[in-house]
């Protein structure tokens, strides 16, 4: 069997490091980096998310403030919530939980945060910096997964053919380009893909990011490839990622779970981005 990466491990280090940091500002008697997470409506997934960014928040020191907007909040009243905070010197992060109403503009709402604010890494500002490979806030989960490879000795990726399944653009276009920033040969499939057990089968490293339970078997895996499950389903009550764990990892080399993967990185990435915010405008 493959090494199991658990990122929970990982993003239990890195609260420790951020609790440590975030202390000394309180004892030197400075402000405390403030996160503030917007939800509009009452949709339970997303009500779930956010308390876990909470939790987090609360076990490392950092405030935190939940705003909670209703379902029929207008756009234009979301809008004025987060120009108020754009302006507000004590908020060092913006989050906007996803999906937003029907009625809202998505990609308005998002890029209507202040691009040092965004701690979320979806604003163009910042995604354009990360393709010119400057220095920005990342997209956690991809940012994630990154620190993941990192911890199991795959810092540099030249030479290795990285495929990526699944196009969004939370995960599956930043990773990629993350990754084809670290040299690796990059290629991306989805649900137009041709032949793509056989593409996935000559990967080094496999990224599954599709929502779609166990899609991903042994037979798509090269022995010695490193798979990375980002998806979360729940099947007859019980999590399971987009990789059929059982079966591909006998064929892994480094394979992650699902629960208790690549879903702790994500948040730790998110107050990692909250407190570079803070140092990079106090």
């Amino acid at each position: 069997m493959g090494t199991i990466l658990y990122g929970s491990e990982i993003a239990k280090d890195i609260r420790t490091s951020l609790k440590e940091q975030i202390d000394e500002l309180r004892e030197k008697g400075k402000r405390i980096p403030k996160l503030v997470v917007i939800l509009v409506g009452d949709n339970p997934a997303s009500l779930s998310y956010v308390t876990g960014k909470e939790k987090a928040c609360r076990e490392i020191g950092m405030e935190n403030i939940l705003l909670r907007l209703q379902e029929d909040t207008t756009e234009e009243a979301l809008l004025a919530e987060i120009h108020r905070l754009n302006t507000d010197t004590s908020v060092d992060g913006i989050l906007v939980q996803l999906p937003l109403p029907k009625h809202m503009d998505e990609h308005k709402v998002l890029f209507a945060i202040d691009p040092l604010k965004d701690v979320d890494g979806f604003h163009p500002y910042n995604i354009g910096k990360l393709m010119l490979q400057e220095d920005t806030y990342l997209p956690c989960t991809p940012k994630g997964i990154l620190r993941m490879l990192d911890t199991a000795g795959y810092s540099d990726l030249s030479g290795l053919r990285a495929v990526v399944i699944g196009r969004s653009n939370i995960v599956g276009k930043p990773v990629a380009q993350l990754l084809l920033n670290r040299n690796a040969t990059v290629t991306i499939c989805h649900s137009r893909t041709r032949n793509i057990e056989e593409i996935c089968a000559e990967a080094d490293i496999l990224i599954a990011s599709v929502g779609s339970p166990r899609l991903v078997t042994a037979d798509w895996v090269k022995k010695g490839a490193v798979v990375i499950d980002v998806g979360i389903n729940r099947v007859d009550g019980r999590l399971c990622g987009d990789v059929d764990f059982e079966t591909v990892k006998d064929k892994a080399a480094v394979i992650t779970p699902v629960p208790k993967g690549v879903g702790p990185m994500t948040i730790a990435m998110l107050l990692e981005n909250t407190l570079e915010s803070y140092r990079k405008h106090s």
